[in-house]
């Protein structure tokens, strides 16, 4: 159902003289325990304060301004740092199982409040329910995770070449770890990182997208009432929302051991560089640009609402989502009149209502950097099959509603910065190839490396496509989309992705510091490979 302009006038009720908050943004914000009255504290360290500068929160679907909240000041940030660092001391030495049992209890409770979460995700954000709620599951699932994990941190133990002498391998505690998340996933990216991380038995100090504050706050209350309740300190998940200064302070602070940071191959080349500088760990998820290859003996009828999906959800606004679409030329003309219809049949609505599939980009910025793209296209004639406008009739003069776009360039130029620069929009483009090794090259003839999806019945296709001299991407998938992974494999890109693992598989070895124990227990003390020292 599509909400118009007069339904949100004549729901809104005025909370102040100076602005009004329709009911289905305060009955949201109201479910979580966040008063829409007045400014919002955005600094938590065990309690909350923030008397910083005001950052606003605004509903991409209406334009509405739905929260102000107080961010951290220098000093403020200062002191959550310390007490970060003071409640990883403490926390370090908490059993990995008892850490495993107070995640299983985060679990409980964000899953008691998964739909509220996940409607406030669609409400901040942007991405239809279905996916919002899918968001605030996937921290669910991967509490489930680390649970498990607590119990299986294993190290090593290595056969020496000395007589009754042993090597361990030991993971312990690393530190404090930052986490700078984007916009796109206000909810899960924090969550695949504090799972992890608190199972390794670290402190985690969550700096939110200034453009998400409500979901960073609302998922904070959830876990601080859980640390609370387990005498654990509530900077063992500390929260400092703010803009650029924030991030630069974190990223740069020596006293921050591990920064993990989602956002654009710009700015992650900054972090990467600067936390480096110091010596210090990343994880870095950066651009996409993910390519499908539809050979011709696909099932198409799996394949053109997969590419749909990669294409069209959340807008278009996954690390993710399928930007490049290669097509055998022997079903092209097919495959494309079915992805046509499936187009139109995708019609824009209020995301918070069930039945939408279509919800608003993020914000103007973004329907600006879609417009230029599509400029770009018409100007080197691209053939645009669908799309290619922005939705400015009512109910959507207010929100930033764009069309899904097909656009067919009149060649594959891997030197055009159509195929190798992440659009973060709904806008798919198409070459048309002959031979699979033809696709595999466009494939990876890009800068970025996170997803990618052959569709083929053919296992001589499938051997190739996913061995030595197949596609280079970190996701490398079959008869599956490039968006929508789960949270048991690892999660994360090559090249200017950022090399980062997230979630899932060996990641967590990445929130440990790893020693090399070697241990005598002889009475003699020989050296390694049989060097004699004595005097």
């Amino acid at each position: 159902m599509l909400f118009t302009a007069r339904q949100v006038i004549r729901t809104q009720s005025y909370i102040s003289a100076n602005r009004a908050l329709s009911t289905r943004a305060s009955n949201i914000l109201s479910a979580l325990g966040i008063s829409p009255e007045g400014e919002i504290h955005g600094v938590y360290d065990g309690q909350w304060r923030g008397s910083g500068e005001i950052m606003t929160s605004t509903c991409p679907t209406t334009g509405e301004e739905l929260a102000r909240i107080r961010t951290a000041t220098k000093e403020e940030l200062r002191e959550a740092l310390e007490r970060t660092r003071e409640a990883y001391t403490i926390f370090r030495n908490v059993p990995a199982p008892k850490r495993g049992e107070i995640l299983r209890q985060i679990r409980e409770a964000l899953s008691a409040k998964r739909d509220e979460l996940g409607a406030l995700v669609t409400l901040e954000m942007g991405k239809i329910r279905t996916e919002g709620v899918g968001e605030v599951q996937e921290f669910v699932d991967i509490c489930d995770y680390a649970v498990g994990l607590s119990r299986m941190m294993n190290g090593r133990v290595i056969a020496s070449e000395r007589p009754e002498h042993s090597i361990l391998e030991v993971p312990n505690p690393l530190g404090v770890v930052a986490v700078l998340s984007a916009f796109n996933f206000p909810v899960a990216v924090y969550g695949w990182n504090l799972a992890l991380s608190m199972a390794s038995g670290n402190a985690t100090i969550w700096k939110p997208s200034p453009t998400t504050p409500l979901c960073s706050i609302a998922v904070t209350k959830i876990i601080a009432g859980v640390l609370e309740n387990n005498g654990v300190p509530g900077a063992v998940a500390s929260l400092v929302t703010g803009g650029k200064d924030t991030g630069e302070a974190l990223v740069n602070d020596p006293k921050v051991e591990l920064v993990s940071f989602t956002g654009s191959e710009t700015v992650g080349r900054i972090v990467g560089q600067a936390v480096m500088s110091r010596f210090g760990k990343t994880i870095l998820e950066l651009g996409g640009n993910n390519a499908s290859i539809i050979m011709p003996d696909a099932d198409l009828s799996l394949a053109v609402p997969a590419v749909g999906f990669g294409a069209i959800g959340t807008a278009g606004q996954r690390c993710t989502s399928t930007r490049r679409l290669y097509l055998h030329r022997s079903i092209a003309s097919d495959f494309l009149e079915r992805l046509q219809k499936l187009y139109k049949s995708i019609k824009p609505g209020d995301p918070l209502e069930q039945n939408t599939l279509l919800g608003p980009l993020h914000t103007r910025t973004a329907c600006n950097t879609y417009a230029t793209a599509i400029k770009h296209l018409k100007g080197i004639d691209s053939d645009i099959l669908i799309g290619g406008k922005k939705y400015d009739h009512t109910p959507f003069g207010a929100g930033n509603f764009v069309e899904p776009t097909i656009s067919v360039p009149k060649s594959v130029n891997m030197l055009d910065s159509i195929w190798t620069t992440e659009v973060f929009a709904p806008i798919l483009n198409v070459g048309i190839f002959d031979e699979l090794d033809q696709a595999i090259a466009w494939n990876n003839a890009v800068p970025q490396g996170l997803s990618s999806s052959l569709w083929t019945r053919d296992i001589r296709n499938v051997g190739k496509w996913i061995g030595p001299s197949g596609s280079d991407t970190g996701i490398v998938n079959v008869n599956v989309g490039t968006s929508g992974a789960e949270i048991g494999a690892a999660f994360g890109g090559n090249k200017s992705t950022g090399w980062g693992r997230e979630s899932g598989g060996d990641a967590w070895k990445q929130y440990v510091r790893w020693s090399a124990c070697t241990i005598n227990f002889s009475n003699q003390a020989p050296l390694a490979q049989g060097v004699n020292f004595s005097a």
